[in-house]
């Protein structure tokens, strides 16, 4: 029984917070202002519309498609993709412009915040993100894919500025941050451990496309874990932990949870070895960072993989005495919501 404080809409233990109502019901109070997010990533392209007050108007993902037993696209094919996508958002979020003014825009234009990141789908929005900026007139604010997911996480979970370590869990990205919120919104992220081989998506994935699912696995593996309990054959699975420090690899459990399919283990208990191998890997890691138990509020997770309940909950016992939160499910994976809160935010304090 975790004693962690969770935000979640799957988590139902004790001591679970309450939804925001940041995004349900009806809107009380004017919209005077629009704030608008673009993201296109490698999995997915999003549109995301907030007002001055950080409530979310409007938005929309549209998943990239993958042909049977793929494991993604290249970047030609998803750069394509998007810009066929994006205009098919705009044409739908746009009519809530006749709502309110709109102020701002902000665009993943990187994965990560640091120079020399780079990905060519990132490209999309950024040009994207610059022509409505300059043919409506608004501020324009570049950020990173990554600063998206933790301002998604950070104002999903009612999170107040403040020092976090973050773990950034998706198919592109494992990494433990330091990071630091301060009251104009404004992000210092420092990358203080994580996976320098495979991601914890990317785990997933594979050994999801393994067992016969289709790419993204993430779902199908979390819904065939849930079986594991009615499996009596194999005994209990487990995966090796490869952690040292706070610098972990999932490259080695994976290749053992091939050799155990091959083997004949059930998909279900392989599929639970594999997300309680993420989980208690990036456990010991978190905690392997110095300062773990002081000079840090909480522990936040973000990213696809975090949408994973199996995972959070084990997460949030594993990192105990830090109170522990997640970005809610629907916020979890790639969107653009965290970046238009970001540009919200740079808004009150006068843009760009």
């Amino acid at each position: 029984m975790t004693r962690s404080p969770l935000s979640t809409g799957s988590w139902t233990g004790p001591r679970e917070r309450p939804l925001l109502k940041k995004w349900a019901g009806k809107l009380t109070g004017k919209v005077e202002r629009i704030f608008i997010g673009l993201d296109t990533s490698a999995y997915t392209t999003s549109l995301a519309l907030v007002d001055q007050a950080e409530r979310l108007l409007w938005e929309k993902r549209l998943p990239l498609p993958v042909g049977k037993g793929g494991l993604g696209l290249r970047q030609s094919e998803a750069v394509f993709t998007h810009l066929q996508n994006l205009p098919r958002l705009w044409a739908e979020g746009a009519s809530w412009l006749k709502l309110a003014t709109p102020a701002g825009v902000a665009a993943a234009t990187q994965p990560r915040p640091l120079e020399g990141s780079y990905m060519p789908v990132f490209k999309v929005s950024e040009a994207f993100g610059l022509f409505l900026a300059q043919s409506l007139g608004l501020f324009f604010m570049p950020r990173s894919h990554q600063e998206g997911h933790v301002a998604a996480g950070l104002w999903s979970a009612g999170l107040a500025p403040g020092r976090y370590l973050v773990l950034h869990l998706s198919g592109g990205t494992t990494e433990i941050l330091a990071v630091e919120e301060q009251n104009c919104g404004a992000l210092q992220i420092e990358r203080v451990g994580g996976s320098a081989d495979l991601n914890a998506g990317q785990f997933i994935d594979r050994i999801g496309v393994a067992l016969g699912f289709p790419f993204p696995a993430g779902p199908h593996l979390e819904s065939l874990a849930r079986e594991a309990a009615q499996v009596t054959e194999a005994g209990t699975v487990t995966l090796p932990l490869a952690v040292k420090g706070s610098a972990v690899s999932f490259s080695g459990p994976e290749s053992h949870a091939r050799r155990l399919l091959a083997r004949g283990c059930p998909g279900a208990k392989l599929a639970r070895a594999v997300e309680t191998c993420i989980a208690d890997s990036l456990s010991k890691a978190a905690r392997a960072v110095p300062g773990f138990a002081g000079r840090y509020q909480a522990v936040l997770a973000v990213g696809g993989v975090a949408a994973n309940a199996f995972i959070r909950a084990r997460l949030a016992e594993g990192l105990e005495p830090l109170p522990f939160y997640c970005a809610e499910p629907r916020f979890s994976g790639d969107n653009a919501v965290g970046l238009a809160v970001l540009a919200a935010r740079s808004g009150r304090r006068g843009g760009g």
